[in-house]
């Protein structure tokens, strides 16, 4: 049966107020006076105070015995988890010379701390961060122009074809980010380092001349394409694509080569970022820092050349590009770009905490006093009465640890001892100590299994804790760093994430089943979607288990792929598509460390976004306007609609009360979102606008799946899952689905043409 918590009372002050002077007549009746005034009734209040807050504390004891019931069955809740985040430390108005900095370096978002885990060189130099961006709005006279003026690139072969762009800031590409794959010319992002307005840019360029920039990257791979996979224990890794961080490469003679073609230096390569990197990348000497000096006026910003920048005095003080270059055949979503970025994490240091003094016994407790503590950051002095003091190290289990006193094994015969690499372990495992983070509990040992803390000893403690939930602040929100050096400042280019507060016991209960049954390892389908719901710093919407399924194999079914489980996750929230959410990298990337080692070593998993297919709906009404405004009706019938093809289970329903139960079948299956391989059927959407209030009759519902004519029913196939593209709502027959959809029109072009990206010059008045 669940566990219930008793409410021992619920009295409160003025209720025991009330009771109390209600009895005086009858123990004393000679007390007539009730007033505030009486000295009789003030001792009554003060009383009525004490025992209110006492009934409180009582009510409290249930709410820790429940703890510790789950602590017995060796359930213990999940820990908070602290916040990360990148971090930009800019060097305008310091020293005009490359400025080290070590890790550890404390930045703040107003009260909440932030530490840096890596230390960099910050550059004294600006950075821009540009992409060039197709440009398809102008008018035919334009394009004619701009052929003609550019029509000597025609002789070559393939023959030429201008397409034209314009250098967009990727900050102007706002939360959505930009599409390098779709919306550039060339699949890149140009970083320009500048000189400040006031520099001379031969001293900057000496200055960060073989210095190391650490490179910031945010991407959004949100295509339906991307997943994580988690392959057999016996797979090797699959060789994955890189993308290129290369710099112009300038001849001695400082202009291009006789092909007009410039040539870039790769200064390094790396893995796709797949969540928030730093990419650290030495530059060369400062002699190769440099751009071409023989451009001719129509060369600026064509082909594979740097694009070109609008305001002439930014153009005047670059120093040189990089050019980040990503494979035409991966897509690519990038939300920011920049250098002198550093990774952050949340966490505030508490130093030298005076923990009770030893007493001697076995099994001692000590008490940490600020919560939840980060594991691993605990650093513990303990110094003996008359003793230095000795560094006792955390371990994850007290059974592992040695024996105080060095006593012979007595399962051993007599004159034989422990080969010597096993006692030296032994003897490095005596002065430990485990760590509850999330009760901020040390524990010690009882002689035999670690040592115990002497009579008299004193205890100190150095530890991280860090906040949760609240570490999760708003880009720019970190704006101060008291340790830089003047003239440095620090700021977030974006939000920072996976701040997590703490599960509350009613949480933790939750999962008792679970856990007994699967014992934290992924075996039946309840077990993938119960751990994966427990998967710390993310908040999971709705988690699919389709096992003996392939996603890579399509077209294939479940049962058709044996040793293989694929998991269709979805976030709870998504910014940019709300109604149609989509797993982030970081989202999936979380899902797959809390996954990876809890699975069979003969399993293979997918973890994959589900796939939308748009769909059209145009509904025809007859509505009782007496009942409500007809304009009510129709936003009614919509909204019914997009509930009853959503992907994600009704508001405010947890994730785990969405699971099958694993013990007892429920009576009704509780609504997950749309249904896997479910078909959209023409008539049960008109049964979904027939039970709207107000609706008399349906005059006709119209369906298609993209640009298709209208159908009957939609299908769906694998991890597909509706997205609605749009929805009209009218009294009387239905609209014509072409009239609100639009039409799309398809590239003509199939010419095998070289595309040459062509700068747009802009217009001045």
């Amino acid at each position: 049966m669940p566990i219930t918590v008793p409410n021992l009372d619920n009295r409160r002050y003025q209720q025991l107020l009330d009771d109390t002077l209600a009895r005086i007549p009858v123990h004393t009746p000679e007390w007539t006076n009730f007033n505030a005034s009486d000295p009789g009734v003030t001792l009554v209040e003060m009383f009525a105070f004490l025992t209110e807050s006492l009934l409180y504390r009582a009510n409290q004891i249930p709410e820790r015995n429940r703890k510790k019931f789950l602590q017995l069955l060796g359930l213990p809740l999940q820990s908070s988890a602290s916040a990360s985040g990148l971090v930009t430390i800019s060097n305008l108005r310091g020293p005009r010379e490359t400025v080290t900095l070590d890790h550890g370096l404390e930045v703040r978002a107003g009260p909440v701390p932030f530490f840096t885990t890596l230390g960099l060189d910050v550059l004294p130099v600006e950075s821009l961060a540009y992409v060039k961006k197709k440009d398809d709005s102008q008018a035919p006279e334009v394009v004619a122009y701009y052929e003609q003026l550019y029509a000597s690139y025609k002789g070559e072969t393939p023959p030429a074809r201008p397409v034209l762009y314009s250098s967009q800031p990727l900050a102007a590409s706002g939360d959505a980010g930009f599409d390098l794959a779709s919306e550039s010319t060339d699949h890149c992002v140009w970083i320009a380092l500048l000189a400040g307005p006031k520099d001379d840019p031969r001293v900057i360029r000496d200055a960060i001349g073989g210095k190391t920039v650490s490179l910031g990257l945010v991407p959004m791979l949100d295509a339906p394409g991307g997943e994580r996979r988690i392959a057999p224990a016996t797979d090797g890794d699959a060789v994955k694509p890189k993308i290129s961080i290369e710099i112009p490469d300038i001849p001695d003679s400082g202009g291009l080569p006789a092909s007009r073609q410039p040539v870039y230096r790769v200064l390094q390569t790396a893995a796709p970022p797949e969540s928030p990197t730093v990419v650290q990348v030495a530059l060369p000497s400062a002699d190769r820092l440099k751009l071409w000096d023989n451009l001719e006026p129509l060369e600026n910003g064509v082909g594979n050349l740097p694009p070109t920048l609008e305001d002439t005095d930014q153009e005047d003080r670059i120093i040189t590009w990089l050019r980040i270059r990503w494979p035409e055949s991966l897509q690519a979503r990038i939300l920011w770009a920049g250098i002198n970025t550093v990774a952050i994490e949340q966490r505030a240091r508490i130093t030298q905490e005076l923990l009770p003094a030893g007493n001697g016994h076995p099994d001692q407790t000590a008490q940490l006093a600020r919560l939840p503590v980060v594991p691993g950051s605990v650093r513990l002095q303990i110094a003996a009465p008359g003793a230095d003091p000795e560094v006792w190290q955390e371990i994850e289990d007290l059974g592992l640890a040695g024996p105080e006193v060095p006593v012979p094994d007595p399962i051993l015969p007599p004159g034989i001892e422990l080969p010597a690499a096993e006692k030296a372990e032994l003897n490095q495992l005596v002065n430990v100590f485990t760590l509850d983070a999330e009760a901020g509990l040390l524990r010690f040992g009882d002689g035999f299994r670690g040592r115990r803390p002497a009579a008299g000893a004193s205890l100190r403690a150095s530890y991280d804790f860090s906040v949760g939930r609240e570490g999760n602040v708003r880009a720019g929100a970190i704006n101060t760093a008291p340790a830089l050096p003047a003239g440095l400042t620090a700021a977030n280019p974006v939000r920072t994430w996976g701040g997590r507060d703490a599960e509350s016991a009613a949480d933790g209960e939750k999962h008792i089943l679970r856990h007994i049954q699967h014992v934290d390892r992924l075996v039946t389908r309840g077990d993938f979607e119960a751990i994966a719901a427990r998967t710390p710093g993310i908040d999971l919407g709705r988690v699919e288990v389709l096992p003996t399924f392939n996603p890579q194999l399509l077209p294939n079914e479940p049962g058709d792929a044996p040793g293989a489980v694929t998991l269709m996750v979805i976030p709870k929230f998504d910014r940019v598509n709300p109604e149609a959410p989509l797993p982030t990298p970081m989202f999936l990337e979380a899902i797959c460390r809390h996954l990876e080692p809890r699975r069979l070593v003969t399993t293979e998993l997918f973890l994959r976004g589900p796939s939308y297919v748009d769909i059209w709906i145009s509904v025809g009404i007859n509505v009782a306007s007496d009942q409500a405004s007809i304009a009510e009706i129709r936003r009614n019938v919509e909204r019914a609609l997009r509930a009853h093809l959503s992907p994600l289970p009704p508001p405010n329903t947890l994730v785990t009360d969405a699971l099958v139960p694993l013990l007892t079948a429920p009576a009704t299956k509780p609504n997950r979102g749309w249904p896997l391989r479910t078909a959209v059927a023409e008539s049960a959407l008109e049964a979904v606008v027939a039970r709207v209030p107000g609706v008399v009759a349906v005059e006709g519902l119209l369906l298609a799946q993209g640009d298709d004519d209208a159908t009957a029913k939609v299908e769906m196939f694998a991890l597909d899952l509706p997205r609605v593209a749009g929805i009209a709502v009218v009294v009387g027959p239905p609209l014509d689905l072409d009239s609100f959809r639009g039409t799309t029109v398809l590239p003509a072009d199939t010419d095998p043409t070289l595309v040459v990206p062509v700068p747009i010059i802009p217009r001045e008045c």
